[in-house]
């Protein structure tokens, strides 16, 4: 009963109840959302995000560092490959060049003699001075004109070397009996150089810078320069006053049997 009279005193009791209205107020009081807001701390969640987010920029940081030492190593595989190829086409282009230096004819009867203006190739004839040829040969083997001097040098004529003492008086000791033959005396003979004595000759050699056919038959003739003679026309000359003698004369800077060159 006092329930219906409640209901019907609608002035009172609903003015009463309209303030009531509180609970919905409640109801739709800022608690709950609040306490969706507090669900909604999800806001500190996002902030935990960026958080990793942020350490995981710094982590990819670290990837593209690591992608250009990667890049790094790369050019370095590059660049020892290209060294491997420039050593390869330098032996390509030595190949040539060794080709070239190797002239025609058998290098067991061939001299290299190397002088500052290049190499000059001796082609040696053991068919008419076999003797004079297997001395030379031998001196050579033991590196006996490596470092001799052209003592005597006149132009138009020729240039002697092979003494020891560098003043034409000096030689190996060992004298070798004349082979002279019919061979000329022409531009880029190699003959030997002896005293009064036909027999005398040693070690001391000269090569004509012309032809000198008077000296036929008088020395024996046992080479001839096949290539580089134009380095021989290079050596310093003597004062034709004095016979030829060379101040501060040139070198034969090494001398060699061709079979025993490594090209």
């Amino acid at each position: 009963m006092a329930m219906r009279a409640t209901g019907h005193s609608p002035a009172k009791k609903p003015a009463a109840k309209k303030p009531a209205p509180k609970k919905p107020a409640a109801k739709a009081a800022p608690k709950k959302p609040v306490k969706k807001a507090a669900a909604k701390a999800p806001a500190k969640k996002p902030a935990a995000k960026p958080v990793p987010k942020a350490a995981a920029k710094p982590a990819a940081v670290k990837k593209p560092a690591a992608q250009p030492a990667a890049k790094k190593p790369e050019p370095m595989k590059k660049t020892p490959s290209k060294a491997t190829e420039k050593p390869a086409a330098a032996k390509k282009a030595a190949k040539p060049a060794a080709a070239k230096k190797r002239p025609a004819g058998d290098p067991e009867n061939q001299l290299y003699m190397e002088l500052a203006g290049g190499r000059v190739v001796i082609d040696l004839k053991p068919d008419i001075a076999p003797g004079h040829v297997a001395r030379i040969k031998e001196l050579v083997r033991a590196k006996y004109y490596d470092g001799l001097v052209f003592h005597r040098v006149i132009e138009g004529f020729m240039a002697q070397t092979g003494d020891p003492r560098g003043d034409g008086t000096g030689g190996s000791g060992v004298k070798l009996k004349a082979e002279f033959s019919e061979a000329p005396h022409e531009r880029g003979t190699v003959s030997m150089a002896r005293a009064a004595n036909p027999d005398s000759g040693d070690s001391q050699f000269f090569i004509c810078f012309a032809p000198a056919r008077f000296l036929d038959r008088q020395y024996t003739v046992w080479g001839q320069v096949s290539s580089g003679m134009q380095h021989v026309d290079k050596i310093k000359k003597g004062d034709r006053t004095q016979n030829g003698t060379v101040h501060d004369p040139d070198r034969i800077i090494s001398l060699r049997v061709g079979s025993d060159v490594e090209e």
